[in-house]
């Protein structure tokens, strides 16, 4: 029970976090279906890289795998 009443005490750090988290995940992801130029890689790793990779995979996409428009 120790660890519940922890989990509780970090919930309103941890719940921003998540949403920030799943904010970029989601804006990366419509970002790549929508476009098809890539500076680096192809569709089907920057899917996986936004996905696998959590906060980095979509930061990663923004900085260096978004082609030009």
């Amino acid at each position: 029970m120790h660890s519940l009443s922890q989990l509780k005490e970090y919930l309103p750090f941890l719940i921003p976090l998540f949403l920030i988290q799943l904010g970029l995940m989601i804006a990366a992801l419509v970002h790549i279906f929508r476009h098809k130029n890539y500076r680096i890689g192809n569709r089907v790793l920057w899917v996986i890289l936004a996905v696998a990779l959590n906060t980095i995979g979509p930061v990663l996409y923004f900085t260096i795998g978004r082609g030009e428009d």
